[in-house]
């Protein structure tokens, strides 16, 4: 179907500008202040509305294949779609690990038959798939989104803890790396010390303690020194720390740069006092973290020390999520929120519009070097968010389309609400329904 959106506030490289769109073809064919159509389109009225490019969310844990009690692909792009997001790039620690080129396509495959969005997947690093993760990012460059390395564990069995693996993998790499950094040595003197001292005493309330600011920073320098060494393309993810800020510039143009990071919504949003209220529901590794962390990462997000904003969306059941704090697994729900969530921070002054769709479609697309996506230009595939901003939205039981079923956002209200998402041209998301025939594409990248 054909789209005319008319007289919409365009939100694109920013600047905001009244104009109609017309979405043909999957992609954007025209944008000007006002025209008329000589054949049938759906007409939407966008008078007093807000369009976003969709959003590019470079960091999810979708859980297929092998946690799909969790969560799968079909569920979590389905949410990711309600809330604006209209391409997501899933991380390797499913079970099994997509650590082969062969398990990789295995979960493009599932992809294509099932999510809602637009798609990619990064390859995996261990300790002992280094040469074939090298022939990926040699040879896949165009369709794989990049190489992820856990420098501190997380879900699954993926810790990259030798220092020769390492130096291989930032040495030949032909593809982004994307490193989760947490010092695995000093989170296990932590985990023992206040064991010993706590036992079954502890609660999340500790979580941030145990894995500090120091085990973030130590881990973050080690990346940022090996990238700089070898030139390699190093992207660091859900950065949690003021710390950590003194690692990235913003002196030159995102294109230019080798090492980029990104914050996830859930460090600006919540802070080490929300524990008391959510417990391990806001357990996730980095952890939450004190109060005055949030002022710094927005701010360095504004200056462009750091480039993207991500989710780091991993949903686990509630039942997992009760158990007590030492065996609760870390990780929660957000890829159905992000927009409207920094959209509350534009409601407070915070934020700017434009610098929403910037750190939130169009750096991604920038650092990824995605094509054709991203940005909401003529030619350029209709990937797009219809916003109201002055619509309230409260997250409730009954529009939580997770699969874990539950989000720590539950009763949260919102001041603007996602109405409508086109993906790829497909009115994807309207209003509470969605329109499933479509699905989403593969995410191709321009290296």
């Amino acid at each position: 179907m054909d789209y005319h959106i008319k007289q919409v506030n365009l939100v694109n490289e920013g600047k905001i500008s009244t104009v109609d769109v017309l979405i043909r073809n999957e992609r954007i064919e025209r944008i000007d202040p006002s025209f008329d159509v000589p054949f049938k389109t759906i007409e939407i009225n966008g008078e007093g509305k807000y369009l976003f490019p969709g959003v590019i969310d470079d960091q999810v844990h979708f859980r297929e294949p092998g946690l799909t009690h969790k969560a799968n692909i079909y569920t979590e792009a389905r949410a990711a779609v309600a809330g604006g997001v209209t391409s997501f790039m899933e991380m390797p620690n499913t079970i099994p690990a997509s650590l082969t080129e062969e398990l990789l396509e295995q979960k493009y495959a599932i992809a294509a038959q099932n999510a809602l969005s637009n798609y990619s997947f990064f390859m995996g690093v261990s300790n002992d798939n280094a040469h074939e993760a090298i022939r990926v990012s040699q040879t896949r460059k165009n369709d794989v989104c990049g190489l992820k390395i856990f420098m501190g564990s997380s879900t699954g069995n993926m810790l990259v803890d030798n220092r020769d693996v390492l130096s291989k993998v930032f040495s030949e790499s032909e593809l982004l790396i994307a490193t989760h950094c947490e010092d695995e040595a000093r989170i296990r003197a932590r985990v023992a010390q206040y064991t010993e001292e706590f036992g079954d005493k502890l609660t999340a309330a500790y979580h941030p303690i145990i894995r500090d600011e120091e085990a973030c920073y130590l881990s973050s320098a080690l990346a940022t020194e090996l990238a700089q060494k070898y030139n390699t393309r190093l992207h660091i993810l859900h950065i949690s720390t003021a710390e950590e800020l003194a690692l990235f510039r913003n002196d030159i143009p995102l294109q230019e740069k080798r090492i980029t990071s990104e914050v996830c919504v859930h460090h600006l949003w919540f802070d080490a006092d929300d524990y008391e209220k959510l417990g391990n529901k806001i357990k996730c590794n980095p952890a939450i973290k004190d109060k005055h962390h949030k002022p710094a990462l927005l701010e360095a997000l504004l200056d462009d020390r750091l480039d993207i904003i991500a989710t780091d969306h991993a949903p686990h059941t509630l039942e997992e999520k009760e158990k007590p704090y030492a065996s609760a697994p870390a990780g929660l729900p957000l890829v159905q929120h992000p927009l409207l969530m920094l959209l509350e921070f534009y409601h407070q002054g915070k934020i700017s519009l434009a610098k929403i769709a910037q750190k939130m479609a169009h750096h991604p697309a920038i650092c990824f070097q995605i094509k054709d996506r991203g940005f909401l230009r003529e030619g350029y595939f209709a990937d797009a968010a219809l916003v109201n901003l002055n619509s309230p939205y409260t997250v409730a039981q009954e529009n939580i389309y997770y699969k874990c079923g539950w989000s720590p956002l539950l009763g949260t209200r919102f001041s603007s609400t996602v109405e409508k998402t086109f993906v790829s041209g497909h009115l994807a998301y309207d209003n509470g329904i969605f329109f499933e025939g479509v699905k989403g594409k593969r995410l191709v990248f321009e290296r």
